[in-house]
C-alpha cells in the first residue's frame, strides 16, 4: 500500500526556508520547494498554521496567476501586522490585473479606485485603519510634505522616505509620479479654461465694435437697426455659451 511521504523537517525549519527564499526573490525556487512538501494530513495541518508558509504560498499563487487560490489564502487565514503591507499589495495587484484583462486596457487612477471599492481589503490583512488610495492618512500626509519640498526626489531620498513611511521605494516613486501627473493635468485644465474665457471675451468685444461701427457709418432704417441688434445679441450669446464651456 502506498504511504504518504513523511515530513523530514519541522514546521519551523520549513518556515525558515520559505523566509529565506522569499527574501531572495527567487519565486520559482520557492514554488518548487512548496511543491516538494509532504501531503500527509498531520504535516499539512501544521504547515497551514504557519504564517511564513502561508505567505509564501500566497506569493507563489500570485506570480503563477492563481488568483482564486491567492484570495482563498488571504481571506481564510489571519496574518500579523508585519505581513499586511506585502499581502495587501498582492491582493490589490491581483484584482487590478484581472480588471485590466477583462477591460482589455490599462487601468487609470479612477479605475483602480473603483476596483478597490469593489474588492476591499479583507480584515485578515488589514488593521482596520482608514486608508486613502491604499495608503494610511499619516503616510499620505508625510508624502505630501516631501512633495511640496521636492516633487522629483532622487533614489536616496526615495529610500529615506520609504523607511519613514513603511513603503517600498517603488511605491514611493509611483506615488510621486502619479501626483505629478495629476498636478500637470489640473494645470492644463486651468490653462484651457482661461483660454476659452479669453477667446469668449475677445469675440464679444469684436462683435460690439463691428455693430457700433455700422450704426455710426450710415443712417439705417429701424428694421435694419433691429436686424443688426439681433445679430449683435446672437454673437454675444454665442460667446457667453463658450465661456460656460
Amino acid at each position: 500500500m502506498f504511504q504518504l511521504p513523511i515530513l523530514n523537517f519541522s514546521p519551523q525549519q520549513v518556515a525558515g526556508v520559505c523566509e529565506t527564499l522569499e527574501e531572495s526573490g527567487d519565486v520559482e525556487r520557492l514554488g518548487r520547494f512548496l511543491w516538494s512538501l509532504p501531503v500527509a494530513p498531520a504535516a499539512c495541518e501544521a504547515l497551514n498554521k504557519n504564517e511564513s508558509v502561508l505567505r509564501a504560498r500566497a506569493i507563489v499563487a500570485f506570480h503563477s496567476g492563481s488568483y482564486r487560490e491567492l484570495y482563498h489564502i488571504l481571506e481564510n487565514h489571519k496574518f500579523t501586522k508585519e505581513s499586511h503591507g506585502k499581502l495587501q499589495a498582492l491582493w490589490l495587484e491581483a484584482h487590478y490585473q484581472e480588471a485590466e484583462k477583462l477591460r482589455g486596457r490599462p487601468l487609470g487612477p479612477v479605475d483602480k479606485y473603483r476596483v478597490r471599492k469593489k474588492f476591499p481589503l479583507p480584515r485578515t490583512i488589514w488593521d482596520g485603519e482608514q486608508k486613502t488610495h491604499c495608503f494610511k492618512e499619516r503616510t499620505r500626509h508625510l508624502l505630501r510634505e516631501w512633495y511640496l519640498q521636492d516633487p522629483y526626489p532622487n533614489p536616496s531620498k526615495k529610500r529615506e522616505l520609504a523607511q519613514a513611511t513603511g513603503l517600498t521605494p517603488t511605491q514611493v516613486g509611483n506615488w510621486f509620479k502619479n501626483r505629478r501627473q495629476r498636478d500637470r493635468a489640473a494645470a492644463a485644465k486651468n490653462r484651457l479654461q482661461q483660454q476659452v474665457l479669453a477667446q469668449g471675451s475677445g469675440r464679444s468685444l469684436q462683435a460690439e465694435d463691428e455693430s457700433g461701427g455700422e450704426a455710426l457709418g450710415a443712417a439705417a432704417s429701424p428694421a435694419s437697426l433691429s436686424s443688426k441688434a439681433a445679430t449683435s445679441a446672437i454673437s454675444i450669446t454665442s460667446s457667453d455659451s463658450e465661456c460656460d464651456i
